[in-house]
């Protein structure tokens, strides 16, 4: 089901250009309603589930409702993020039963990976070696 957002939460993040759930969703879908000053989803059908908006509004206004073979009928998902991880609180519809999960966050700077340490790179002349994708894109 896709997000949706509780507006007597949402104060559109003190009424910034861009809010939160704005700057993180990946389809662009949140919007700021001008008059209102609170945030939206303007195409719920085009709504991935990512969670991205739900887990970083510091207002915990966006919610997404489960599918029943997932969650239990009629519960919410609450996150509460820390420094070094996320508590999921999953909110029962009796109102009374709740379930938390704790998983830990990633804690290191982005951009600060080196994702090809300790590999060799490829030369021009591997690229025609066997096991390279194609031999169409050989120039000569």
């Amino acid at each position: 089901m896709p997000s949706f957002v509780i507006a007597e939460k949402c104060d559109g993040c003190k009424a910034l250009d861009k809010t939160a759930c704005q700057y993180i969703c990946p389809n662009d879908l949140m919007v700021l309603e001008p008059e209102s000053k609170k945030a939206y989803n303007q195409e719920p059908e085009q709504c991935w589930e990512c969670y991205n908006c739900v887990k970083i509004c510091p207002q915990q206004a966006v919610e997404v409702r489960h599918y029943a073979d997932i969650m239990p009928l009629g519960s919410s998902t609450i996150p509460l993020r820390g420094t070094d991880s996320i508590m999921w609180t999953i909110k029962f519809r009796d109102g009374k039963t709740l379930k938390r999960f704790k998983f830990p966050i990633r804690t290191t700077a982005e951009g600060s990976v080196d994702c090809f340490k300790g590999k060799n790179l490829p030369t021009a002349d591997d690229l025609k070696k066997p096991g390279f994708f194609t031999m169409a894109a050989r120039t000569e």
